[in-house]
């Protein structure tokens, strides 16, 4: 038990400092004794769970804003940052990263911080999509204002799934004098949905699939009514680029069309009463796999979140196209390629079919506790015949027990599929998939032997 103390001492004296409280009067608010808040506050003593309790009803206090290593990722993430080749030749392990965070959390955050700004003003400098995604990563994917404001539309529309394209098809013509037309292929060979002002057209490919349909018609209702909502956050990002705005924006343009669709509470309890069976809520919305992995990296919802799954699509190289980490912490989707021992790139020869899949991030030798995957095949623009991806979602195992795709997978921690986050960041050891060289190593030959992999390393 004691692994799972949490310790926060630095994030309670913050708090109380921000109050402008005195030892002595927090601890009455929290019904401790100073001397025990002291020791709270030196990290000598974990926080209990009843007086997280107190801190929630006596402060209106965000519980996962006690770890301090969240927003940069906890000791997984300090660990990425400092598996950089910059710092290789300074042997730092996991033991002194952890105690660098329990020790000094803000200068932890500071140092993440100035790493994760070079990189950023690189970014803005050099691509545009990186530096639209990490901005979307600021955010832990999740719009607050946006979510809302497209709920309360849905619910003024009374949007469902039998009638959402109806219901859509007839507020562009009510609201915005806009008809909706399906052209042939031949048509418009090259795109998927075109608004033809002169025509007063709202013009949809023939090709397109019904939840692909309703998204398209979703996306556009989006950019005619939340224009404005929808610039001032992107706006708001200060983008040196203006290509990073746009892309930002139509991020976020999409993010409203998924929220139309599948309103935050209703979505919600319907996550949670079937717990979270995949298939079963793609119909109940009637959505693709795609559009509801994107819907689950957004449940963040202060009062009323959901579980912290991320989402990736990647293609047959391995390469990721879309990544969307929201709330979680797997930092082993944050590569520009994914392990080939993950069962996603399986899912690629079993199309439509689910690849669950328990698998653990281990690297050199340090094992996380562990994902439930679940991964599928999808056609790049919802029209049949198109490029093909797998898109997989994912969440902890630790909160995996109950939900429907779980079922007769062992989550034991033994049982756990080892992989890394790409071939040239993992320093896993004797792995016969290897295909490259981890950077930063020094490589060992020996003329005697030959190993597992073609790649050998010295240890540490």
């Amino acid at each position: 038990m004691a692994d799972d103390a949490l310790f926060a001492g630095p994030a309670v004296r913050r708090l109380r400092k921000r109050e402008g409280l005195t030892q002595a009067a927090t601890a009455a608010r929290l019904d401790i004794s100073p001397s025990y808040l002291n020791l709270i506050e030196r990290n000598q003593r974990p926080v209990s769970a009843r007086v997280m309790m107190q801190l929630v009803e006596q402060f209106d206090f965000d519980p996962r804003t006690l770890r301090e290593d969240e927003a940069i990722g906890g000791l997984d993430g300090l660990a990425r940052r400092f598996s950089d080749e910059r710092f290789q030749d300074l042997g730092v392990d996991r033991e002194e990263l952890q105690e660098f965070l329990s020790s000094a959390p803000q200068a932890a955050a500071a140092f993440a911080r100035l790493y994760d700004n070079a990189g950023t003003a690189s970014a803005r400098e050099d691509d545009p999509l990186s530096a639209s995604r990490l901005e979307i990563e600021r955010w832990r994917n999740h719009f607050a204002d946006l979510d809302t404001a497209a709920e309360e539309l849905a619910d003024e529309m009374r949007l469902s799934r039998g009638d959402f394209g109806m219901a859509v098809t007839e507020r562009l013509r009510e609201r915005h004098q806009l008809s909706v037309r399906i052209l042939p292929r031949e048509v418009m060979p090259d795109s998927l949905r075109r608004l033809d002002l002169h025509a007063r057209q709202v013009q949809l490919s023939e090709m397109l699939s019904v939840p692909s349909r309703n998204f398209q018609l979703a996306l556009q209702l989006a950019q005619l009514e939340f224009s404005e909502a929808i610039e001032a956050v992107a706006r708001g990002a200060n983008f040196e680029d203006e290509a990073a705005t746009a892309l930002f924006a139509r991020h976020l343009a999409g993010y409203v069309a998924a929220a139309l669709i599948m309103p935050y509470g209703r979505f919600l309890r319907a996550c949670e009463a079937t717990g979270y069976d995949l298939p079963v809520l793609e119909r109940r919305f009637g959505v693709s796999f795609e559009q509801l992995a994107h819907r689950l990296t957004t449940l963040q919802r202060v009062g009323q979140r959901g579980l912290p799954f991320f989402m990736v699509r990647l293609d047959r190289a391995g390469q990721f196209s879309k990544t969307f980490t929201g709330a979680s912490t797997a930092r082993f989707v944050e590569s520009d390629t994914s392990c080939p021992l993950w069962h996603a790139h399986r899912a690629f020869d079993r199309a439509g079919e689910l690849q669950v899949q328990f698998v653990a991030l281990d690297n050199s030798g340090d094992r996380d506790g562990g994902w439930l995957t679940m991964a599928r095949t999808v056609e790049g623009s919802g029209a049949p015949g198109e490029a093909q991806f797998v898109v997989a979602v994912g969440v902890e195992a630790v909160l995996a027990n109950d939900l429907a795709q779980a079922r007769g997978v062992s989550l034991r921690a033994d049982d756990a599929q080892p992989i890394g986050p790409g071939c040239a960041r993992c320093h896993r050891m004797r792995c016969s998939q290897r295909s490259l060289p981890p950077a930063g190593r020094r490589l060992a030959f020996d003329t005697i032997r030959r190993g597992v992999t073609p790649f050998e390393f010295a240890d540490g």
